[in-house]
């Protein structure tokens, strides 16, 4: 999972502080998340996901689909 976030980063050309500012926390913070220093919150995940266009499935390495699931009403 770790690993997938800090590609998907890095295949759009953003530093760790751009998404540190999205997520509204500290590029620290958000590195950690990048080397499984700290564990993912769901909200985090959640905003990453809709970030990236893509579910959390795929951010958590249980699927290789990376398109998102169709949302719910």
């Amino acid at each position: 999972m770790y690993k997938r976030i800090r590609d998907m980063r890095e295949d759009r050309d953003l530093l760790q502080k751009d998404l540190a500012n999205f997520l509204q926390c500290t590029q620290v913070s958000y590195s950690y998340y990048e080397i499984g220093k700290r564990d993912i919150p769901t909200d985090v995940l959640i905003k990453l996901a809709t970030f990236y266009e893509t579910s959390i499935d795929y951010l958590l390495g249980i699927t290789d689909i990376s398109k998102p699931y169709p949302r719910t009403k």
